[in-house]
């Protein structure tokens, strides 16, 4: 045999070892990749972090959910609270956004609307058909990026005012408690039960100031919704701050924390909202 008969005799043999070698290859890798489970997912073009896991049941054809046990908000005992400032200024507060739930149900009605009852409307119709847990997002989301952060002293001349939700979104502007007011009636209006929509008065430990959340309860969990961050955070990871006292349709109730020799969150007469800003 020639050498060059002998040169395509070897070169013949090695591509069929190098095919042989690939598709085998080829098949580990295929195997490896089907075993592999799917990593979480974020809605990035919504800028909302929730994982993918909220998406289960989403959507008109989904099965029953399994039950999931609720818990009481922070894992805290609360007691009611009667009297103090904040008690009187959320009953004022209370009316003024019931007056404002009227507008509103008149404006569903007879498609006229004033155009803050309208703007509300567009905001509480954010994730309209989705679940809950991206509906709550969402609408959390349109509303932090809807209301420029400005301070009562420079909006009202006042250290403390309580805007109703109009009041908030004609002027595009407001604290901490406004944002607050209106994603809680915004929520409501998206079908939010009134048992699972509340105001939270915090204190923050840095920097020391009183600041208004929304919690949410979803599929039995509570969820934050703070107006310095997008992200929707679990009641047990909210840090840095001490529940105070929760507002809701029952009126006022206070924090019980252990560890006060009373027990109690605040004084009774010193509830009022002390900010920074």
């Amino acid at each position: 045999m020639s050498a060059r008969m002998q040169n395509r005799s070897l070169a013949s043999r090695d591509s069929r070892r190098m095919l042989v070698i690939s598709s085998t290859l080829a098949a580990i890798i295929f195997a490896v990749v089907q075993l592999q489970p799917l990593p979480l997912v974020t809605l990035s073009a919504d800028f909302v972090r929730i994982e993918a896991a909220a998406f289960a049941g989403d959507g008109a054809n989904s099965g029953a959910r399994e039950s999931v046990p609720t818990t009481a908000l922070f894992g805290m005992d609360t007691e009611p609270v009667t009297e103090g400032e904040i008690s009187r200024k959320w009953e004022h507060a209370k009316a003024r956004i019931a007056r404002e739930h009227q507008i509103v149900e008149r404006c569903r009605a007879n498609n006229v609307c004033p155009a803050a009852a309208q703007r509300l409307i567009d905001l509480s119709s954010e994730g309209a058909g989705r679940s809950d847990r991206i509906k709550v997002g969402l609408i959390n989301r349109a509303i932090d990026l809807a209301i420029r952060p400005v301070s009562d002293e420079v909006q009202w001349r006042l250290p403390d005012h309580w805007n109703t939700p109009f009041e908030t979104l004609q002027s595009g502007q407001g604290d901490c408690e406004d944002y607050a007011i209106v994603k809680y009636l915004a929520l409501l209006e998206a079908g939010i039960s009134k048992s699972d929509v509340k105001i939270v008065i915090v204190k923050n430990v840095f920097p020391e100031e009183d600041h208004a959340v929304i919690a949410a309860r979803v599929e039995g969990e509570w969820l934050i919704l703070d107006n310095r961050t997008l992200t929707l955070v679990r009641d047990t990871d909210f840090t840095r701050a001490v529940p105070k006292l929760v507002l809701d349709q029952e009126g006022v109730r206070r924090f019980i924390l252990r560890g006060r020799p009373d027990g109690s969150a605040a004084e009774p007469g010193r509830l009022a909202l002390r900010k920074r800003s």
